[in-house]
């Protein structure tokens, strides 16, 4: 064996990217899920807001006509569950809904920093979107380590 031609395997490493990897596969299916919601109501489903509505423990969920829906909860009306960051209950997942519902955003917190999807055009380690769109900074996760770093949108504005 020739020196100095060892392989370092990083397994954080690899945990993180398998963590990312699962946030961005979770987010487009519920992507195709509000494509259909869309079709079939001519707009997107409202969002909890940066408020408590009846019915959601927390900020920033969909909240269609029959009920605010939690991260991790079924959407029986679509036979689709609601995706929920595979890590723990310290980082989030955003759904932000425009005005009259033609528009939604929907934000994570990727592990990696080096991902090539992360944002483009970060302020303050978060995506443009956040800030322009009042949603609370850090609203991915409790700390400015895991900031709203990656997002996707309605085919018709940007994250």
């Amino acid at each position: 064996m020739a020196a100095g031609l060892f392989t370092f395997i990083d397994p954080i490493g690899q945990i993180e990217k398998a963590n990312d990897t699962k946030r961005k596969s979770d987010i487009e299916q519920l992507q195709r899920t509000l494509e259909v919601y869309y079709n079939d109501n001519g707009s997107y489903p409202p969002s909890s807001g940066n408020f408590v509505i009846s019915g959601c423990t927390g900020t920033y969920r969909i909240n269609p006509p029959t009920g605010c829906l939690e991260w991790g909860a079924s959407w029986t009306s679509y036979s689709t569950l609601l995706p929920k960051d595979p890590t723990s209950s310290t980082r989030n997942y955003i759904y932000f809904a425009g005005v009259n519902g033609q528009s939604y955003l929907i934000y994570a917190n990727l592990q990696k920093s080096t991902d090539p999807q992360i944002c483009s055009g970060l302020v303050n380690g978060e995506c443009p979107g956040i800030a322009s769109n009042g949603i609370a900074a850090n609203s991915c996760g409790p700390s400015t380590s895991k900031p709203c770093n990656y997002g996707v949108s309605s085919p018709n504005v940007s994250p």
